[in-house]
């Protein structure tokens, strides 16, 4: 269910019946970055059960074709050449991509102005057209544009290569270290889901994480499934919580504000 950046799900789930009918797929969006940019009628943290995470999708850091630099340094140096004048799409205020370019700009001390879409779709078309300089994308939306040559990769937003883009180098190989950004995916049941309930739904997606077949289709799509001891409960709750400690204060410094 799509809607004010995921939180009319969020809302309809966290109000929901707690007996394991109603769940919810949400992300670093809709269960990190909007408890820090919107005023929810729902806390993000405390009033879902953590089911399982089902995928690490890393971003890729991608320019136009045109760019005149070949690989990171050089579009770092780009952009300190040019202060104000890039311009970086996003898929709206407060989104993965806006968020992403926030913290770039913080690591590299630059300076660009971004141009907000209704959609990483329509932002992805403008930069292969050209009309927009760079983006921080999900690497399951710029992959295919990668691979045909419509657009230049400059780095993997993660500590290790993708496998289904070997030869894109990571940040750290760049010479940006640190600079992590996951778009991760998780399943959520309402608050006060009985435990046994929670048991039950997390055996159900472990299985199907455990498919051959699934496996392949999310490396397909850059998408990397976590390893069984991050699969649980506890593992991804552990993890969301870390996550709101990384990201909100990157947020709420950057005044980010939904449009």
């Amino acid at each position: 269910m799509a809607g004010a950046s995921g939180s009319i799900a969020g809302s309809r789930v966290a109000r929901a019946a707690p007996d394991g009918t109603t769940i919810t797929i949400g992300h670093w969006g809709t269960h990190v970055l909007n408890g820090a940019i919107f005023k929810l009628p729902y806390d993000v943290v405390a009033d879902f059960e953590p089911v399982a995470m089902i995928a690490m999708g890393t971003q890729l850091i991608v320019g136009r074709k045109s760019l005149e630099a070949a690989n990171l340094k050089e579009m770092i140096a780009w952009l300190k050449a040019n202060p104000g004048k890039a311009t970086a799409g996003t898929a709206g205020a407060g989104t993965g991509a806006h968020v992403a370019g926030v913290f770039f700009k913080d690591k590299t001390g630059t300076d660009f102005q971004f141009v907000p879409y209704r959609g990483a779709g329509p932002a992805m078309i403008d930069l292969v057209a050209g009309q927009i300089d760079i983006m921080f994308d999900q690497a399951s939306n710029s992959l295919p544009h990668v691979k045909n040559g419509a657009i230049k990769a400059f780095a993997v937003t993660s500590p290790t290569r993708l496998p289904s883009a070997p030869d894109v180098p990571t940040v750290d190989e760049a010479g940006l270290p640190g600079l992590y950004i996951s778009y991760w995916h998780g399943i959520w049941a309402p608050k006060s889901t009985p435990k046994d309930i929670i048991t039950k739904l997390n055996a159900a997606i472990v299985a199907v994480l455990a498919d051959a077949s699934v496996k392949q289709r999310f490396a397909e799509l850059g998408q990397e499934i976590p390893p069984p001891e991050q699969q649980t409960p506890a593992a991804l709750a552990t993890f969301q919580r870390a996550e709101t400690e990384k990201w909100w204060p990157i947020v709420k410094a950057a005044n980010i504000k939904p449009e």
